[in-house]
């Protein structure tokens, strides 16, 4: 009994301290890891996205897309892999991240007022236009009362849908109708086969897709301009979330995001709807003659077939007779200089011209300084290969001068018309040139680079786009048909 006594006393004198060294254990034991924190454990960053040309696809060399490359750049800096699943449709998309089976959605979602008490929202990284699309040759609506008794067809659970529910108050007469079996895409193509008579879609898509379907054009705006955002569950932890805004901050100050707008939008705007319907129909009746030519001499010096055949269609045409007032010729259009450098004894022989362009364009490229990365190195050996090594290093000294990036052409495309104006070229080594032509003959091969690699990308279940389906169309409205890729597989749930 003493002992019991002498023991009960030890256990109430130090029950305090006891304690003191056990709560904080308790406590840490108890609490939840953060969602960061989780993801930094288990080492995956899981995002849900959707698959489209301004948002995640698959090219030739692999995953591909405006808000996949930020994606891809926000799981870096995270230093977790990035695993992605890909939803059919907006909402798939939705209840993807409703069920926690996502950490976030990036995949061209607005910041709409309804969706606040669902969502937490990031920072918004690019601003589009709700656009009221119609065909080229018909009556071009110039306001909403203008769709009354129409045909309006418009993605299903799209942000569109609460905009045009809001409008439909003050407008009781219009309607629309909602499809969840056709996308952004599917829609331009029916406008431009006249099946619809308007589509609802955002200006970047219908930019991105303007060249394959020349007739679908952009009637009026719908509303002011949006902005796309990342989706994070209703939560309140916020440690991703914050993270994210952190990452949205630096890569606006150091350039990264204007960069990669630059990449994919950049250069959207350089094929009208003449020079879509000129185009396509060149790619019917030339290309097949060449394209063999093309992808041997590409394979050769290690280039992508379809660039070089866009700096074909950007000289001549792929016309093997081409001449121009200055004496260049061929298909490639040599210069005689560049030719004998070359080993090319005809220029007007088309596979000649097309093997001798192909080395010369990668010689260029190979002269370009290291520190330029891709893809700017093939956009500066591009404006190299028209306007000339020397004028393209003034320009870049330019550039530097006024404390911009001289390894990134979308500030060397800026100062390249400077050398036209004597105040500039005055300060330069090689002296006047006309700059402003380097910068169109750059654009317009990246824009007929885009539209022949949606011509062949490897995932499309039918093939490349066939020869006799685009003959049929165009044919019947001058406009090719392209598909975009069926979705990948989804990855596991997160949970």
């Amino acid at each position: 009994m003493l002992e019991f006594i002498l023991l009960k006393k030890k256990i109430e004198r130090y029950f305090p301290l006891l304690f003191c060294i056990a709560l904080p254990l308790l406590l840490t034991g108890c609490s939840r890891p953060t969602t960061l924190e989780k993801i930094e454990q288990e080492n995956v960053l899981h995002v849900i996205t959707r698959n489209a040309p301004a948002i995640y696809f698959e090219d030739k060399d692999g995953p591909a897309g405006f808000d996949y490359e930020i994606t891809k750049l926000f799981a870096k800096e995270l230093g977790v892999e990035l695993r992605l699943r890909i939803a059919n449709n907006r909402g798939e998309l939705l209840s993807v991240i409703n069920q926690g089976y996502a950490h976030f959605a990036a995949a061209g979602l607005t910041a709409t007022t309804n969706k606040e008490s669902h969502y937490n929202f990031s920072s918004p990284y690019m601003e589009v236009t709700p656009k009221v699309v119609y065909r080229l040759g018909t009556s071009r609506p110039r306001q909403l009362s203008d769709l009354i008794g129409k045909r309006v067809m418009v993605v299903a659970d799209s942000h569109h849908i609460d905009q045009l529910k809001a409008l439909k108050q003050d407008l009781t007469e219009f309607t629309w109708e909602e499809t969840d079996e056709l996308e952004t895409s599917d829609l331009l193509k029916q406008v431009s086969e006249g099946i619809i008579d308007f589509a609802i879609v955002d200006s970047t898509d219908l930019a991105i897709h303007k060249a394959y379907y020349p007739k679908a054009a952009a009637a009026f705006s719908l509303s002011q301009p949006q902005d796309f955002v990342w989706y994070f569950p209703a939560s309140k932890d916020n440690s991703l979330k914050l993270k994210a805004e952190e990452f949205f901050v630096k890569i606006k100050q150091d350039g990264t995001l204007l960069q990669l707008k630059e990449q994919y939008f950049g250069h959207l705007n350089q094929l009208n709807y003449v020079g879509a319907r000129t185009f396509i129909h060149h790619i019917n009746k030339r290309l097949s003659r060449y394209e063999d030519t093309f992808k041997v001499a590409a394979d050769k010096e290690q280039l992508d077939w379809r660039l070089l055949a866009a700096i074909g269609y950007q000289e001549s045409h792929w016309r093997p007779n081409a001449t121009s007032p200055t004496g260049v010729r061929g298909l490639m259009m040599l210069t005689r200089i560049t030719a004998k450098e070359l080993g090319v004894k005809n220029r007007l022989d088309p596979t000649a011209s097309i093997k001798g362009g192909a080395r010369y364009f990668a010689k260029i490229k190979t002269r370009m300084p290291k520190q330029i990365q891709e893809p700017d190195r093939t956009w500066m050996a591009l404006a190299s290969y028209n306007v000339g090594y020397g004028h393209l290093e003034d320009a870049r000294i330019l550039t530097q001068r006024d404390g911009k990036d001289p390894n990134q052409w979308l500030h060397v495309k800026e100062y390249l018309p400077l050398l036209q104006k004597k105040k500039w070229y005055s300060q330069t080594k090689h002296g006047y040139a006309r700059g402003s032509e380097p910068v169109g003959y750059v654009q317009n091969i990246r824009r007929y680079y885009d539209v022949l690699s949606w011509m062949s990308q490897p995932q499309l279940e039918e093939g490349i786009v066939a020869q006799k389906e685009l003959q049929n169309t165009y044919n019947s409205i001058n406009e090719a048909v392209i598909e975009l890729p069926d979705p990948l597989l989804a990855m596991p749930p997160t949970l």
